[in-house]
């Protein structure tokens, strides 16, 4: 394989792992029992790993002099870890074993980044190619379980003749209430298993640059690349940036605590009423269009410029919660809104990765990185993973039937308000890169 073509694996199992187990796990908790307390517990592990990996791992993957090892040891014990959730139903083992691997695997996201960055020539044209392997393996992780949740008794039940009546029969017959809820462990299984697939993969990727990356000579506090790496809010515009970040991670979250539970709940509750086994392949649409998107996103950059670009992305999501807020009774509008994701986390995430590649020094590449990641997956997914819950089940829920309208609004307004900030305060400057003071 080429080495972008390698590195494209990387991404793709990178983001399956992930994206095999983040979609459902919203609704798997309170099947397990779990207190709304104990919840926001396990929810936050994977934000909480996110800020201790912007001071650890990724100082680790910066100042180390093979990323590519450090990638492998992490998904060797993050994926043991996630692969023992699929086996335990007590909060207190769950709940360690999410923490160690949202601490492993957290960091990743940025190291995966940093080797991909290390390893292109032309990171504005090559970085949506390269990327997009993540969008194959979130749509990969998605797509198995609308068989994982079949009523496969219901199945052997009804006489079928022929494949594509099989296939029907199939489809036709979702799990459903408890036993839905059950299969769901399955998710953190598959999860472990890929994770443990990338830990030996790593081995064989391509040697990064980070072997002949110079360390910094000036020892004391500027040695932590994160230090350094903070010290690049010093420029307004990463600051501006830095802080738009987390209102569009804040409402991206939102988007991945109420989706599925939006999608699932039935007509009569205020949900749109999607059976069990079609939620996950639903949310995989948007990925689906991100592939077309990244396909684009350099042409993009290059025609509307960095602030146009991310400013698209984040009215994607506003665009998106309209349509959630305003039509919450048509499940076509709604299932078809889905497309908008492609725009929001290609036009805005990715683009914002590029940037900082662009505009950061390269000897605190994943730090650099991990700047940003710290709202992405961090404060902005601990925001939201707060709020969110109190907000769907205290505020906008009455008598079992929860208000959508009311609730997708307040994402809507937030994304709005993003937007605006990046048009007024967001400006890079033409001709050079950030630099530390």
């Amino acid at each position: 394989m080429t080495t972008r073509q390698r590195l494209f694996v990387m991404m793709a199992l990178q983001f399956f792992i992930w994206g095999a187990w983040l979609p459902l796990i919203f609704g798997y908790l309170p099947s397990l029992g779990f207190s709304p307390g104990q919840q926001s517990l396990i929810l936050n592990a994977f934000p909480v790993a996110s800020i201790v990996g912007m001071f650890f791992s990724n100082q680790w993957a910066d100042r180390s002099s093979s990323p590519e090892r450090v990638l492998a040891l992490s998904h060797l014990v993050a994926g043991l870890a996630i692969l023992g959730c699929g086996f335990t139903r007590s909060f207190l083992p769950f709940f360690l074993l999410m923490l160690v691997h949202c601490l492993l695997y957290v960091p990743t996201i940025s190291i995966t980044n940093s080797i991909a960055f290390a390893n292109m020539k032309n990171p504005d044209k090559e970085f949506g190619i390269v990327r997009m392997g993540g969008t194959f393996g979130w749509i990969l992780a998605a797509w198995p379980f609308t068989f994982i949740f079949v009523n496969w008794d219901a199945v052997s039940a009804v006489q079928t003749t022929g494949f594509v009546n099989w296939i029907g029969t199939a489809l036709a017959n979702p799990l459903v209430g408890d036993a839905a809820k059950a299969a769901t462990r399955w998710t953190f299984i598959v999860a472990g298993l890929a994770s443990l697939a990338l830990a030996a993969y790593s081995l064989t990727l391509p040697k990064s640059a980070a072997a002949a990356k110079p360390k910094s000579a000036s020892g004391g506090a500027d040695s932590q690349a994160w230090v350094v790496a903070f010290k690049l809010l010093k420029q307004p515009f990463i600051l501006v940036l830095w802080l738009v970040t987390l209102v569009d991670a804040f409402v991206h979250n939102c988007y991945f605590n109420w989706t599925g539970v939006f999608l699932g709940t039935a007509r009569e509750s205020g949900g749109v009423g999607i059976a069990s086994n079609w939620i996950a392949p639903i949310m995989s649409i948007g990925q689906v269009t991100e592939i077309l998107t990244m396909f684009i996103l350099g042409a993009t950059l290059k025609r509307l410029g960095w602030k146009v670009t991310m400013i698209v992305g984040i009215l994607g999501h506003a665009g998106r919660f309209a349509v959630y807020a305003l039509f919450p009774e048509s499940a076509a509008m709604i299932i078809g809104i889905q497309i908008l994701h492609g725009i929001c986390y290609a036009f805005f995430f990715a683009t914002v990765y590029i940037f900082v590649d662009a505009y950061c020094p390269k000897d605190i590449r994943a730090s650099a990185q991990g700047l940003f990641n710290l709202q992405i997956l961090g404060i902005g997914a601990l925001l939201a993973n707060s709020i969110c819950p109190w907000l769907i089940q205290s505020v906008y829920t009455t008598g079992g039937v929860t208000d959508f309208r009311g609730l997708f609004m307040v994402p809507m307004v937030i994304a709005s308000l993003g937007a605006l900030g990046l048009a007024f305060w967001f400006r890079p400057p033409m001709d050079r890169p950030a630099e530390v003071a």
